[in-house]
């Protein structure tokens, strides 16, 4: 019970921050997939965008991630969502964009790096 209290209690964060992002003209959460990992692995989660930062967690193909919209160089999801999806893809290619995530399953959710090579808007 008190597990599923922390869920309900992050999830109802998630809804406010969304609603009052939509309030003011933009969404707080943009939706990518993890795509084009190689065969048997998956989508490392690190702590900061670089390659040897510590790994948070590890998400297969086809997971829909909660992209907060922030990417390396000054990108923003939301700002590109009107782009067609190759231009997207295309230009978060050599980038680290965050997410925001709940590693251990736990209710605690965090923001960890993916790097976009290996997502794609869903």
């Amino acid at each position: 019970m008190n597990r599923l209290l922390r869920v309900t209690a992050a999830l109802a964060a998630c809804l406010t921050v969304a609603v009052s992002a939509n309030q003011s003209g933009a969404a707080a959460f943009a939706a990518w997939e993890v795509a084009n990992v190689p065969f048997g692995d998956t989508l490392n989660v690190r702590k900061y965008p670089a390659g040897h930062s510590q790994k948070q967690a590890a998400y297969p193909n086809g997971t829909v991630l909660q992209m907060t919209g922030k990417c390396t160089g000054g990108v923003n999801l939301l700002d590109i969502s009107n782009q067609p999806q190759w231009k997207q893809k295309q230009t978060v290619r050599y980038r680290w964009c965050q997410i925001w995530h709940d590693p251990a399953q736990n209710g605690n959710f965090v923001t960890g790096w993916v790097y976009g090579k290996y997502i794609a808007p869903h």
